[in-house]
């Protein structure tokens, strides 16, 4: 998948949870609603390439692989079956890179010290955030390197873009669909790991956090964490205040 694959944050949120309302209809489970849909994304990350391509509706494929997986676990093979023939990836077919992969190299560069100064990050974060919010794809270009490069973790939850995106342009045109305007999204700058990033609220919940690393005054690499699981301590409510 490239930048051409990617997808509005909200629409992706929607089609999972559009996928668990199918799940729990069928189990009447919301823990096994949750296998099934991760489930399903494992096996969406299964198909090659060229296969998911082939996949016109990638919705109502993941809706069928779905329901099947469901009917198997009524069944009581506890297995999930196949989805529809079409790109179905059959036998030794792989990702270039898995979620799990892309996941790891994302947390290790989220654990390292950034040598920018922060009011210099401060400005730069925030210049890329106003070009998003106002959907400026030559001025998001221009503030980013040459040879800028895009990391997006889904962590197989979500149909994310799963390898690196390379280039000022295609790195603009990726952030730009994947931030697309949608009603009750908001885009701002706020603090991430101590230093400004940008963090995407879909019905108030937080969807997606950015990280960008910047050089000489402009992003050379964007860090974009989708994994529900990893923003679950940004959607949990405040402990009560020490007493």
């Amino acid at each position: 998948m490239d930048e051409a694959d990617a997808v509005p944050i909200a629409d992706l949120l929607d089609e999972r949870r559009y996928l668990l309302d199918v799940a729990y209809c069928m189990l009447g489970s919301a823990g096994e609603a949750e296998r099934v849909v991760d489930e399903v994304y494992r096996r969406w990350y299964g198909l090659s390439d060229e296969a998911r391509r082939q996949i016109v509706r990638p919705r109502f494929w993941l809706a069928q692989t779905a329901g099947r997986s469901c009917q198997s676990r009524l069944a009581g093979t506890g297995q999930g079956e196949g989805g529809p023939d079409q790109g179905d990836s059959g036998p030794g077919q792989e990702c270039a890179q898995s979620p799990e992969e892309a996941s790891a190299g994302i947390d290790a560069a989220l654990g390292r010290a950034l040598l920018t100064a922060p009011r210099e990050q401060d400005a730069v974060v925030r210049a890329v955030g106003r070009a998003c919010l106002e959907g400026d794809g030559e001025l998001l270009a221009s503030l980013l390197c040459a040879q800028a490069t895009a990391f997006v973790d889904g962590g197989g939850k979500i149909r994310a873009p799963d390898r690196p995106v390379h280039g000022n342009r295609q790195v603009a045109r990726t952030l730009l669909t994947l931030l697309a305007r949608r009603p009750r999204t908001t885009l701002s700058a706020q603090s991430v790991n101590g230093r400004t990033g940008l963090v995407v609220c879909y019905e108030r919940r937080v969807a997606g956090v950015i990280c960008l690393d910047v050089a000489d005054h402009r992003v050379a690499y964007v860090w974009m964490i989708l994994n529900p699981d990893k923003l679950r301590s940004w959607n949990e409510p405040p402990g009560p205040l020490p007493t």
